[in-house]
């Protein structure tokens, strides 16, 4: 008999609604460590910082916080995963779901595909760091061991 331990079935309003609150809390959580960034150099916040990619970069110390803020956003996202996702095996999904819709919004926003090759190494690298992270944290997780009664047992 086939056992049913962990069986799920098929929710699409389940996993909407996961992707949904894990982009809410990748562009709020950017939003946070970018202002504080901000509030580090004393520059002006603006929607270009999260969607152009003209503003990540290794040459100016803007570019290098704004990246240092999108990898701080990876760890944060990776406990989001922990704490909403709960699985490991679906960490890498949810992630490169997230980095797709943000890759998606940066076009839109840029009117075409992000031509710098900084903007591809942060995200790849974030990307990476978020998924593995995500991943160990639930597999640590669920691999934690069950108690089991140990109390004295009865002599039978």
């Amino acid at each position: 008999m086939a056992s049913h331990f962990r069986s799920y079935i098929w929710d699409p309003v389940l996993i909407v609604s996961q992707i949904v609150l894990m982009q809410c809390i990748y562009y709020s959580f950017l939003g946070l460590w970018l202002a504080g960034v901000d509030s580090l150099v004393h520059t002006n916040r603006s929607l270009d910082q999260i969607f152009s990619y003209g503003h990540l970069g290794f040459s100016s110390i803007q570019g290098r916080l704004s990246m240092m803020a999108f990898f701080l956003n990876s760890l944060t996202c990776a406990l989001g995963l922990w704490f909403f996702i709960r699985r490991g095996k679906q960490c890498l999904d949810f992630t490169v779901t997230v980095h797709f819709f943000h890759m998606i919004g940066c076009w839109i926003y840029n009117a075409h595909l992000p031509a710098a090759l900084s903007w591809w190494l942060v995200n790849i690298a974030c990307m990476a760091l978020m998924a593995v992270l995500g991943e160990y944290l639930c597999m640590r997780t669920e691999l934690r061991a069950i108690p089991v009664n140990t109390g004295p047992k009865s002599n039978l």
